[in-house]
């Protein structure tokens, strides 16, 4: 472990020794000391001012008392004391980054508190009538004092932080590939990973899936839904969001503004033990979207394209279908099948009714008839049998989605 120490000490120190008594009045008068910097601390720095649990104020306590312990052993012996201050403020800073708390809480805390001891300290130095100088010379290394423990002290957090994020980010990895793994998710496991993850467990989830770049950056990770599990690395990258339809609610249109045009499919919302359910699905949605069976920009949910994703679930057996059912089109001229095929599809879709699909498709009712009759004479009695239609209907939909163009007239 690497830790700064202290520099020196004030020259005058050299030239007027400290008194002895002044280190023994100091450390009788520790506790009441550690009191009021106690107290100051927690009236002055807001992220130490909640309320005190048993715990909480035994920490406190011990970390003032050690720090007035080590300040006042220094002022005995400034040469000796250097490297056990620098070490015991540099596991400070990193129990106090492993607790959550911020820099800026302990750094204040550390001026706060080292300007009232010293405000304590030294008048018990000027009622024992110590040489001006001396007196100067103490001030000068209490405030050294504090500068370099406080140096001491974000050497510690910022290793803390950086370990504890990296061990973070490798639990919440774990965890991520359990919840979206092929085997059975057990609760225990879990909630075991959840908790050495920091992550609350919700009872629903969504994934989200983005489509690959060539050169995957993580300045091009994008913003993700509080509690949000990221793994960028994967391919597709992926990231399960908790509570869809609730506090993690995904809005599409942000979304889509911070992905700057990358394409990316929202799952089906699902418990949690069946996120993979979820995965499957927005990666079935992003690959129809580089087919551009499904929009090929933007983000689009599963939830609104449910019937499509169906169709295409199995895609042999679709196959097989549209094969079967759709062989009397094979017969007409590549320029008429694309206009009967939608305009069989728009009739069997508004219940045959003629004036409807004239609508829909933009053309003269006569004109439908026309190809309506064309129609029976290809496919024949199969058209009115339910059966049927209803495989003619998922058949010339999948059709659609693979080449969607304007069959009017």
């Amino acid at each position: 472990m690497a830790s700064p120490t202290p520099h020196g000490v004030p020259q005058g120190l050299g030239a007027s020794p400290v008194p002895p008594e002044l280190a023994r009045l100091l450390r009788d008068g520790l506790e009441a000391v550690a009191d009021e910097v106690e107290e100051e601390v927690r009236s002055q720095v807001p992220e130490y001012a909640r309320p005190a649990d048993g715990a909480y104020r035994a920490h406190l306590r011990a970390g003032v008392v050690q720090a007035l312990t080590l300040f006042v052993d220094h002022i005995a012996d400034p040469r000796g004391q250097g490297d056990a201050i620098a070490a015991t403020y540099y596991e400070l800073g990193r129990g106090e980054a492993l607790e959550g708390r911020s820099l800026d809480a302990l750094q204040s805390a550390l001026r706060v508190g080292g300007l009232r001891a010293w405000r304590l300290m030294g008048r018990t130095a000027e009622e024992l009538g110590l040489d001006s100088t001396v007196v100067a010379a103490l001030g000068e290394l209490a405030f050294r004092t504090v500068h370099e423990v406080a140096e001491a002290a974000a050497a510690g957090y910022a290793q803390a932080r950086s370990g504890s994020t990296d061990e973070l980010e490798r639990r919440r990895g774990r965890l991520l590939d359990l919840l979206l793994g092929d085997g059975p998710v057990s609760p225990e496991a879990v909630q075991d990973l959840a908790h050495g993850a920091r992550w609350s467990v919700p009872r629903h989830v969504a994934v989200v899936v983005l489509a690959a770049t060539p050169e995957q950056r993580e300045e091009e990770r994008p913003p993700a839904a509080a509690g949000a599990l990221v793994d960028m690395e994967s391919r597709p990258p992926r990231m399960l969001v908790p509570d869809p339809d609730g506090s993690g609610r995904i809005d599409g249109r942000a979304l889509a503004l911070a992905l700057r045009g990358r394409p990316a499919a929202i799952g089906p919302t699902v418990p949690l033990a069946e996120a993979a359910r979820s995965l499957h699905w927005a990666t079935r949605a992003l690959g129809l979207m580089g087919r551009g069976v499904l929009p090929r920009q933007g983000v689009v949910r599963c939830a609104d394209h449910l019937s499509t994703l169906l169709l295409h679930g199995d895609e042999p057996l679709l196959a097989q279908l549209e094969s079967r059912v759709l062989v009397p089109l094979d017969t007409v001229s590549e320029g008429q099948r694309p206009r009967l095929a939608a305009t069989l599809l728009a009739w069997l879709l508004s219940g045959s009714n003629v004036p409807a699909v004239a609508t829909r498709l933009h053309v003269h009712p006569q004109t439908v008839r026309y190809r309506l009759r064309q129609l029976e004479k290809l496919f024949g009695d199969a058209l009115h049998e339910p059966a049927t239609r209803l495989d003619l209907i998922l058949a010339l939909r999948a059709e659609e989605l693979r080449s969607p163009r304007d069959c009017g007239t």
